[in-house]
């Protein structure tokens, strides 16, 4: 088992996975939007723990994979569906 340091803001990862009950949100298309982000890399600009959610989530801003400022699209996921982009696959 390999024991990676916790990620903060700041670090940059790859998105690897989906979340198998990510929720479709008509106006976001956030199925659509982590289909595009999918296996490619940003830097967490925030973790944060949410009420009613047993975890944290790191925030990513995606907006430029859609053709926007990066800020304007931020997607919220597990840490355990990221990888630092210095990790092994």
């Amino acid at each position: 088992m390999v024991l990676r340091p916790a990620m903060k803001a700041g670090d940059s990862i790859k998105l690897v996975g989906i979340p198998p009950d990510l929720p479709d949100d008509a106006e976001f298309q956030t199925q659509a939007l982590f289909q595009k982000c999918l296996g490619r890399s940003f830097v967490i600009s925030a973790i944060e723990s949410f009420e009613g959610v047993l975890f944290p989530l790191a925030g990513i801003d995606v907006g430029h994979v859609i053709g926007k400022e990066p800020w304007e699209h931020t997607i919220w996921v597990q840490l355990e569906y990221l990888r630092p982009t210095d990790a092994p696959s």
